[in-house]
């Protein structure tokens, strides 16, 4: 991957003007969709990998190719640490031995939120880096903060991390949580220290030029969040 990334352009100006409404809806309506039957086999194996760990845990939500896991075990290495991603493709890609307190998930993140939830998963940490901007205003609801998913990615709880390219995703994305909990986090700027970089893509986007933003919130587990059918 080079060091050549274009910006994030959007017709945005600023906080969709429909993000309120959609979190109001996420927190009043029961999300219907069934879950897939191969995310439900993935996190019954993942969670007896973690039962055997005997370690707090911690998540990297949409984790591609699986660096941040690493890094993050290697960083953490008093904790369980669970990278999932939908893809089979990247989470493939040979970038050597996961540590001990690794384990890599190919999973729906929106099944995968639910299932943890309900199982009562209390992550420590929980990391979501660089995902999808999903920039244009019509793609709103496949934003995490526009998706009826928010309250259960909200209610897993811990100190909750989000890295973005796009100033704008970090922005909305407080405007929700507020909305949603009540918590008030800040958007600032971020920048790697020394070569250090959890992901490919915050490598790159580093390396040419983009600023990074990020949130940090710390939340309480709160299960009652995500409405039930």
């Amino acid at each position: 991957m080079d060091a050549n990334s274009r910006v994030i352009l959007s017709n945005q100006t600023g906080p969709h003007d429909d993000l309120a409404r959609r979190v109001a809806r996420a927190l009043t309506h029961p999300l219907r969709k069934p879950v897939a039957e191969h995310t439900r086999a993935a996190f019954v194996a993942a969670q007896a990998w973690l039962a055997d760990q005997h370690k707090p845990l911690i998540l990297d939500s949409g984790c591609g190719v699986g660096l941040s896991t690493r890094e993050l075990a290697r960083r953490f290495p008093d904790h369980a640490l669970i990278g999932v991603d939908r893809s089979e493709s990247r989470l493939t890609r040979e970038h050597g031995e996961l540590p001990a307190n690794a384990r890599l998930v190919r999973a729906d993140l929106v099944d995968f939120w639910r299932l943890a939830l309900d199982a009562g998963w209390r992550p420590e940490r929980h990391y979501l880096l660089y995902p999808n901007p999903y920039p244009k205003a019509a793609h709103l609801k496949l934003r995490w903060q526009g998706h009826p998913v928010l309250p259960a990615l909200l209610g897993l709880g811990g100190r909750l991390e989000l890295r973005s390219n796009w100033r704008l995703y970090v922005e909305e994305f407080a405007l929700a949580l507020t909305q949603a909990t009540g918590i008030t986090a800040e958007v600032e700027a971020y920048r790697p220290e020394g070569e250090t970089y959890l992901t490919p893509f915050e490598r790159k986007y580093h390396l040419s030029g983009q600023a990074l933003w990020r949130l940090v919130a710390r939340l309480p587990h709160a299960p009652d969040l995500m409405p039930r059918p």
